[in-house]
């Protein structure tokens, strides 16, 4: 097998902002993995948050070109590299290339029955309560919206935006910026407006102090305090739920290992995705079939996608076909 990868910079429609900060472009790194006429491909999405750069993750994918050209398969990948972005790339590549080599949809690798199409969540940038009022007007006809939220104003923030989008189901993402102390009065806001999940509200090493917390009917999804499947169980009082992104459990491969222990304990499923393009989107598209909720939104807030990119019909999207992966 060879292999290839490079770094690639994508163009955001506007900006993209969380409580951690903005950006206009969204970074990647392609694997490709060759062998004879056959190329599998992967993408990935270094985040910071983990200390990750695109050029130390292409460096990591690199270092294992020997390893892959004398056969490494994606079952000793679990242990030849850590969770994490560069794992993403080269598992979702070998699993591409494995589909292509049995001439078999990728989804067969995993058992289960062929995947359809999910409705997914689409993401409003945090900013002020006018600003994200009118953003979500203009998304008020989607049935499941995301809502980024940052700490102090977002009281104000859902109210505005319950009344811009009054039917949708609204899921808000903290990302980390609540405190215990404010905890409580988000809550409550959260409730007022109707959402039906948090994710990661308090900080990963400040989390405990959602044990027993009133959830008012809302469901507490971890983000940043869950990865693979090493840390479920101590999710447990918590959370309601867990986020199973690729780029955190280092491929597919442990994702869908993860989906079955996350289901074991009780947990219930969301799978999501950092801002990329339609080649990060598609191996997700598994653990979709799994999942209370969809949030495989990235390509929608590109200027541009990949070619052979994933089809979405408003908030529908659909598998991939063989052009794009698996």
């Amino acid at each position: 097998m060879q292999l290839a990868a490079r770094i690639e910079a994508w163009p955001i429609a506007g900006a993209f902002t969380i409580s951690r900060g903005a950006k206009t472009e969204a970074a990647v790194v392609l694997a490709e993995i060759a062998c004879g006429p056959h190329v599998g491909r992967g993408e990935c999405v270094p985040y910071a948050r983990y200390g990750e750069t695109p050029e130390t993750t292409l460096a990591t994918i690199l270092s294992l070109r020997e390893a892959l050209a004398a056969g490494l398969d994606r079952h000793a990948l679990q242990t030849a590299l850590p969770a994490g972005a560069a794992r993403n790339a080269l598992d979702c590549a070998l699993v591409d290339l494995e589909a292509k080599l049995q001439s078999k949809p990728a989804w067969q690798l995993f058992g289960g029955t062929a995947p359809d199409a999910r409705i997914t969540a689409f993401t409003i940038s945090l900013g002020s309560p006018e600003a994200m009022a009118a953003a979500t007007a203009k998304a008020a006809h989607r049935p499941l919206l995301k809502i980024k939220l940052g700490g102090n104003g977002d009281s104000e923030r859902i109210a505005a935006v319950r009344r811009a989008a009054p039917k949708s189901e609204l899921i808000v993402d903290a990302n980390e910026a609540w405190t215990p102390d404010n905890l409580e009065r988000h809550l409550a806001a959260c409730a007022e407006a109707g959402v039906t999940l948090i994710e990661q509200p308090l900080p990963a090493d400040r989390d405990e102090a959602l044990a027993g917390v009133d959830r008012r009917h809302i469901a507490i999804c971890a983000d940043e305090s869950v990865h693979d499947r090493s840390s479920l169980t101590a999710l447990r009082g918590r959370y309601d739920a867990v986020n199973i992104k690729l780029d955190k459990t280092g491929g597919l491969t442990e994702a869908m290992a993860m989906a079955d222990a996350a289901q074991a304990l009780g947990f219930d499923i969301m799978v999501g995705c950092m801002v990329a393009t339609s080649l990060a989107m598609a191996p997700a598209m598994l653990v979709a079939q799994r999942a209370r909720y969809v949030d495989l939104d990235g390509p929608l807030l590109l200027a541009r996608d990949r070619d052979n990119g994933l089809r979405y019909n408003g908030s529908l999207i659909y598998p991939p076909d063989a052009g794009l992966w698996g």
